[in-house]
Parts: C-alpha cells; sequence; structure tokens
C-alpha cells in the first residue's frame, strides 16, 4: 500500500521568495537591540510596502505610528498586526500618543496588546495631564504596558528635564521617559545632553528614540545619521548599560520623506560598529 501524502499547509507566496537578511550583528556593538520607528515611512502608507522596507534596512522590529493604524479600532490594529507578522516584523512599541484623559485612549492600550507591545510612546498636554496620568497609570497596570514619555524638544510640554522630573513623580512607576536623543539635544547641551539623561533617569527609562541632529548657528537643527551629529552615541550607549536599561529602542530618521531608505541604512550600519 502506498504511503499516505504528508498534508500540505498553504504558505503566502511572499514567504516563498527570497527574504532580505538581517545586518548580523556585531559582537562588539553597544547599542542595544534595536528596531525603526514607522514615521520614518510616512511617505508610505502601505503596511506591506512598510514591513518590506524594515527588512530591506536589515531590521525586524518597528514602533508603530498611526500613520499605519488606528489605535481606536482594534480591527484597524489586528490587520496591521497580521501584515507585520506575515514579514516576520515584531512590533515592539505604538506612538507616539497624546493623552488627554479621555476613555476612548484606553483602546491604545487594546491595540498596543493586541501587537505584543509592552511600551507605549507617550505626550501630555500642560491643560489635562492632571487628568490624564491617573488613567494613564490604570491603563498600564491593567494592560502590563509601561509608558514612556517621549521628550520633544524645549518648544513643547514634556520636553525639559524639570518638567519630566513632575510628570515622572506622578505617573511613575508606570509612566517613565521615552529618550529622544535628537530632541533632548534640542534644548542645549547643558541641560539636554543624552548621556547625562541615561545617567540622571536610569531605572526610569522605558523606551528610546535614537535620532541625531545637527544645528546651525541660530540653532536650527538637522537630521544626519545617528551617530554622526552631536549625540555620542558609544558614551549614551554605555550610560543605558550601566544603568540596566531594559526597554524598547528604535532608529529615526525624519528627513529624505520620499526616500529614506540609504539613511536608515547607514543609522543602522552606524549602531551596530
Amino acid at each position: 500500500m502506498p504511503l499516505p501524502s504528508p498534508a500540505v499547509k498553504s504558505v503566502s507566496i511572499d514567504l516563498l521568495l527570497p527574504q532580505p537578511n538581517l545586518l548580523p550583528p556585531n559582537p562588539m556593538s553597544t547599542s542595544p537591540s534595536f528596531g525603526v520607528q514607522s514615521w520614518c515611512f510616512r511617505h508610505f502608507t502601505d503596511n506591506q510596502v512598510v514591513a518590506k522596507k524594515v527588512r530591506e534596512i536589515g531590521l525586524d522590529k518597528i514602533e508603530l505610528c498611526a500613520v499605519h493604524a488606528d489605535f481606536s479600532k482594534l480591527e484597524s490594529m489586528k490587520e496591521a498586526v497580521a501584515v507585520y507578522r506575515q514579514h516576520e516584523v515584531s512590533i515592539v512599541s505604538i506612538g507616539v500618543q497624546t493623552f488627554e484623559g479621555l476613555d476612548s485612549e484606553r483602546a491604545w492600550f487594546e491595540c498596543a496588546a493586541e501587537a505584543g507591545a509592552r511600551h507605549i510612546s507617550a505626550h501630555f498636554r500642560i491643560n489635562n495631564f492632571l487628568q490624564a496620568i491617573p488613567k494613564v497609570r490604570n491603563w498600564s497596570r491593567e494592560f502590563g504596558i509601561r509608558v514612556g514619555i517621549h521628550c520633544h524638544g524645549g518648544y513643547m510640554f514634556g520636553g525639559s528635564p524639570d518638567v519630566l522630573d513632575y510628570l515622572i513623580g506622578l505617573g511613575g512607576p508606570e509612566i517613565g521617559l521615552c529618550i529622544d536623543t535628537a530632541w533632548a539635544m534640542q534644548i542645549g547641551p547643558q541641560k539636554g545632553n543624552p548621556v547625562e539623561w541615561a545617567k540622571k533617569y536610569a531605572g526610569k527609562i522605558y523606551g528610546i528614540h535614537y535620532k541625531d541632529f545637527t544645528f546651525d548657528r541660530s540653532g536650527q537643527w538637522s537630521d544626519t545619521i545617528v551617530g554622526q551629529g552631536n549625540l555620542q552615541l558609544a558614551a549614551f550607549n554605555e550610560a543605558l548599560k550601566q544603568g540596566g536599561f531594559n526597554g524598547m529602542s528604535v532608529i529615526e530618521y525624519e528627513a529624505d520623506v520620499e526616500n529614506p531608505d540609504p539613511a536608515l541604512k547607514r543609522c543602522v550600519e552606524s549602531m551596530l560598529v
């Protein structure tokens, strides 16, 4: 009697095609495991395209922003999650989300949980942070998802250390810090040194946006390859390591909107040196 034929499982045609190789880790690199912020790909709204680009730059993790999913609708998130899982890309965080204390914002935690993410990058507003923070703390405990306040320069609430100290004091330990290295530097070298922030906020840093700026004489900033501007990348990574950092991290490059891939590849390479 002939042996029965083995059952054949259906496989997505994309998975039969050659897959982009991840860049091999450098054992000498001081960088933590990292992905990319989907805002870098904001010109591309199709998640199939974005997921392929993540793999093509040599990464397999992403922080998803609202350009690529509607975090108020769980079905929208489920669709996005399915696409990234198909391409073996993990969603490690969502955001940046601005919390205002609305009950509807609980859906953002539902969406993060659906993706398996354990972090949300966040902003708060000066007019309602006292209402928003208690709700965010409760949702954080409910879902087991940490919230990192994303510093966004001196022109935005939550961009300076004194305000961050106050907000983290109100919201911790559920709410900590997401250091955007470039925007930290935007407030000036004395108060906005990412290396010193990594030391000062050790144990309270839940996320990192690796981004780098150069500045002209007027103080205007410009994006550049991570580690090639004013960010002391090796020293920053060493401070994170000494502080026991165990959060999520992504690279972010906001220039070259229509073709960010070459610069992002260079950012990845810089991070792995």
